[in-house]
């Protein structure tokens, strides 16, 4: 689960990380309550979606005087934010956040996450923080720094001297800067997150460091015992039909084509998605019923799917396994009954009475063409959905 900026340096500011004082604002009005009370000359407003790249969109400006604020914020607030990271649609800003602003020296970068590989936490550090840190990933990665600590290991005081060196970081700056590496992995372990990334984590003229962006992304299987993060949802940041899905226990990610897939298993969904690529069609969605798929579930799942209006044709790969194949088919029937189906739906079944539920679907009265095989069902849906 993801967070906006603002709520995640709430989280780390109480583990002792030194983030900008400032505001959440919901309405423009709030601009001038939210300026009297920071009484700073200089402010930066910045838009809060569940994206990157907003300096480059457009989404964050600094601000000299209260005039220059409320207009900032009043055109931030409703606005379409396109950035790299939103897609060509972009985000909806519903709330913008209004903080003190600083005179920078230098920008540094600093990230934990979960190293996939190993199983433990991995520190990324780099002296060339800010808005062009992809950039230097790419074309100079030697000015990326790691420490891969191992399952179950601590971030020890010579760790984050070494980190802080390699940062080039002397003095007085490079303690404090020790101490907002040792606070920022204090929260990291203790509210079960996956991710915690300041970008960029200033130095600024007057000697401090200060957590200018945090971007916090946690586990959600250890939400349960993660109230406080867990109530930061925001739901308006979710494609809608994921968050039906999760009502419903299914695994279901948006994409950008025009196939609707429904599939029980990740490793058959990704195969799936593979085989529909390879003969030119593109999936419109990752949709994983796991599990035993019960009649119910897979009807749910379809009508989601048949929902979204970039749908044009829906492919169902479904092994029966436990759940026999005619009460699967009786399901998707009544599911195609109560949304009128109009679309083109190719179904590969493989199970326990599978000539049953093959029956059921070819007589149905519905555009169902049922399949033995999962690559004649690629080809068929392609095709169907190309016309």
């Amino acid at each position: 689960m993801d967070i906006h900026e603002y709520q995640a340096k709430q989280l780390v500011s109480k583990y002792g990380v030194n983030v900008p004082v400032g505001e959440v604002i919901y309405q423009p009005h709030e601009a001038i309550t939210v300026t009297s009370w920071l009484d700073e000359e200089n402010v930066v407003v910045k838009s809060q979606i569940h994206a990157g790249g907003r300096g480059k969109g457009g989404g964050i400006k600094v601000c000299k005087g209260q005039e220059q604020v409320i207009s900032e914020v009043d055109r931030m607030i409703g606005m379409k934010l396109v950035t790299a990271q939103t897609g060509p649609n972009g985000k909806t800003v519903n709330r913008v956040y209004v903080e003190k602003a600083y005179d920078i020296d230098k920008e540094l970068y600093f990230c934990i996450t979960i190293d996939r590989e190993t199983g433990g936490n991995t520190i990324i550090a780099s002296k060339k923080g800010g808005i062009d840190i992809e950039k230097v990933a790419e074309e100079n990665p030697e000015e990326i720094y790691k420490v891969r600590l191992g399952p179950g290991n601590k971030l020890l005081s010579h760790h984050v001297r070494t980190i802080s060196y390699e940062l080039g970081l002397k003095g007085s700056i490079a303690r404090k800067a020790q101490k907002n590496f040792l606070a920022l992995y204090e929260a990291f372990t203790s509210l079960d997150a996956a991710l915690i990334e300041v970008n960029p984590l200033a130095v600024t003229k007057d000697g401090e460091i200060v957590a200018l962006d945090c971007k916090a992304s946690f586990d959600d299987n250890a939400l349960y015992r993660q109230r406080q993060v867990a109530e930061m949802k925001d739901d308006n940041e979710y494609d809608p039909l994921e968050l039906e899905a999760a009502r419903h226990d299914l695994n279901y990610v948006k994409l950008d084509g025009n196939i609707g897939l429904m599939v029980n298993g990740a490793g058959l969904s990704m195969a799936t998605m593979d085989i529909i690529k390879h003969y030119g069609g593109k999936a419109a969605n990752f949709m994983d019923v796991a599990g035993a798929a019960t009649p119910e579930r897979v009807a749910a799942a379809f009508k989601l799917i048949y929902r979204d209006s970039d749908v044009k044709g829906i492919l169902i790969n479904i092994f029966g396994g436990m759940m026999r194949c005619n009460d699967i088919a009786q399901g998707l029937v009544n599911a195609a009954k109560e949304v009128g189906l109009n679309k083109p739906l190719v179904v590969r079944l493989e199970g326990t009475n599978v000539e049953m539920g093959m029956d059921i679907l070819k007589n149905s009265g519905f555009p169902i063409t049922p399949v033995p095989t999962m690559d004649q069902a690629a080809k068929e849906i392609v095709q169907l959905v190309k016309g």
